[in-house]
């Protein structure tokens, strides 16, 4: 079992900044990607940024490319997502995960962009 636990979260007002961080623990991860994914209030959860444990290649939705920046600290078992010039349309709930299929996912944690 892999325990996902995030925080940072908050309100923040347009064209701010934020930073995620997902503290993983349990069972062996190394070999999995950890990836974040947001839910709108109305929306389906989508994905936002993945980055793979081993070489640390990263992907992101067009969404928030060029503001959003995704990293790891493997000796921390750590994740973080670094959010800059941040919209109203960010907003949402953010979740990490990680797995084989994202077979496991933290609580969330809440953020709010004020126009």
């Amino acid at each position: 079992q892999v325990q996902l636990v995030e925080s940072g979260g908050g309100l923040v007002q347009a064209g701010g900044s934020l930073r995620l961080s997902c503290a993983a623990s349990g069972r062996s991860f190394s070999g999995w990607s950890m990836g974040w994914f947001r839910q709108a209030p109305g929306k389906e959860r989508e994905f936002v940024a993945r980055i793979s444990w081993i070489g640390g290649g990263t992907y992101y939705a067009d969404s928030v490319k060029g503001r959003f920046t995704i990293s790891r600290d493997n000796a921390k078992s750590t994740m973080y997502l670094q959010m800059n010039s941040l919209k109203p349309e960010d907003t949402a709930v953010y979740f990490c995960a990680t797995g084989p299929r994202w077979d496991y996912w933290g609580q969330g944690t809440q953020v709010t962009v004020s126009s």
